[in-house]
């Protein structure tokens, strides 16, 4: 099967920066759009950042500029470059994958990672 292994998150200071990877493994034919989700409590996950395979991004107005997604194919892995974080991106982020595998090639999977927790100090 597929597995979303999240890396990097942590506790900084307010206008500190953490990079947030997350490796795809498994029985992986090819990987589509991969992306960047949070959660804080009491809200509902929302979109941070995508790309596409071809490396088209697409950002959140609350991240636009201080946040930069990037992925390495060869490696089947996305990231998450975060600067002058602030408190109010204190939440679970969530790596997600568009996967075909090589047993089902006519269809494409979200995955989800299990989620890392950011938390940003005032």
């Amino acid at each position: 099967q597929v597995q979303l292994v999240e890396s990097g998150g942590g506790l900084v200071q307010a206008g500190g920066s953490l990079r947030l990877s997350c490796a795809a493994s498994g029985n992986i034919f090819s990987i589509n759009a991969m992306g960047w989700y949070r959660q804080a409590p009491g809200n509902r996950r929302e979109l941070v950042a995508t790309i596409t395979s071809s490396g088209r991004t697409n950002y959140a107005d609350s991240v636009k500029g201080r946040f930069t997604i990037s992925r390495d194919n060869a490696k089947n892995t996305v990231y998450l470059q975060m600067n002058s974080l602030k408190p109010e991106d204190t939440a679970v982020y969530y790596c997600n994958a568009a996967i075909t595998t090589y047993r089902t090639r006519n269809m494409v999977t979200d995955y989800w990672g299990q989620g890392t927790q950011v938390t940003i100090t005032s």
